[in-house]
């Protein structure tokens, strides 16, 4: 399984954070060192500000849904369950651009 940069897919964050869906924003790498992917969690709830990335209405979401950066984190591989879908690429570059924001210096 090789989960690639704006899919939705299930993950097991554990314990505290259940299984819920998460971007993958990893890059596409053939050969990773770590089997490991780099995820923004998604969230039903809105706080606003520019750490969270309203989704369009997406067929495989129920609820309307914020891509919220300040929760990026990896896991491994293994801990994703099922692919959901794919993020229309403006929504893509929209997160990425809000991890960069969210990790650059002033």
């Amino acid at each position: 399984m090789r989960p690639k940069r704006g899919e939705v897919w299930l993950a097991d964050l554990g314990l505290a954070a259940k299984v819920r869906p998460v971007v993958v924003v990893s890059r596409d790498d053939p050969d990773p060192p770590r089997a490991l992917t780099i995820y923004v969690p998604l969230t039903t709830q809105n706080r606003g500000g520019q750490y969270e990335i309203a989704l369009p209405k997406l067929f495989f979401l129920r609820q309307t849904s914020f891509a919220n950066v300040q929760g990026i984190g990896s896991i491994p591989t293994v801990r994703l369950s099922r692919k959901l879908g794919d993020l229309p690429k403006g929504v893509l570059d929209e997160i990425i651009d809000a991890v960069l924001f969210a990790i650059q210096s002033e």
